[in-house]
């Protein structure tokens, strides 16, 4: 009996010191990476305006729409960027998207994701968000991989693309149909 309280009493110490530990590196960490974040959301809005000026932020109520933003040209609003909230084959992910205000998508980033590394991960790259540019005013934005000049681009990851896809549709039509409250 005293040997399994002597070991419980040590399990107990050890956890409570581990956990003290992590909490600890928590508090270090959870600021910087909240900055490196932000500070990488910044750049990404700055990739992504087409050269547009970023104007105001307008609230958004919409649960796939994390932020609008207003993207002007000397003062007079030619479009919006989004982030956009979506979900692919590693569950959630975040895009950077911007739109003129007929639906065009400009430019496209893939944020904060969990997709599967070789596969997903692809659509990280600039040539991935390359297949939806320019369109979504007068051309549709591709629906599927089959709607794609080369559809082998995207084998393998078919989720992923899916979801993508889907995000920035929403978007376009999202900007095509946006009424100011």
């Amino acid at each position: 009996m005293n040997t399994i309280l002597k070991t419980g009493i040590t399990l107990f110490l050890i956890c409570a010191l581990s956990s003290g530990l992590c909490g600890i590196v928590n508090s270090i960490t959870a600021p910087l990476i909240a900055a490196n974040v932000e500070k990488e959301t910044l750049e990404a809005r700055q990739v992504v305006s087409g050269g547009y000026e970023i104007g105001a932020g307008i609230e958004s109520d919409d649960p796939l729409i994390a932020s609008i933003m207003e993207l002007t040209d000397g003062g007079e609003r030619v479009g919006f960027e989004l982030e956009l909230l979506g979900s692919g084959y590693g569950g959630e992910f975040t895009i950077i998207a911007s739109y003129l205000l007929d639906g065009t998508l400009l430019e496209a980033k893939m944020m904060a994701n969990g997709e599967t590394p070789g596969l997903g991960k692809k659509a990280e790259e600039s040539w991935y968000m390359d297949m939806f540019k320019g369109k979504g005013g007068d051309t549709p934005l591709p629906g599927n991989k089959n709607d794609l000049d080369d559809p082998s681009l995207v084998s393998g990851a078919s989720v992923t693309f899916n979801g993508v896809s889907n995000a920035l549709r929403y978007g376009s039509e999202f900007v095509r149909n946006f009424k100011e409250v």
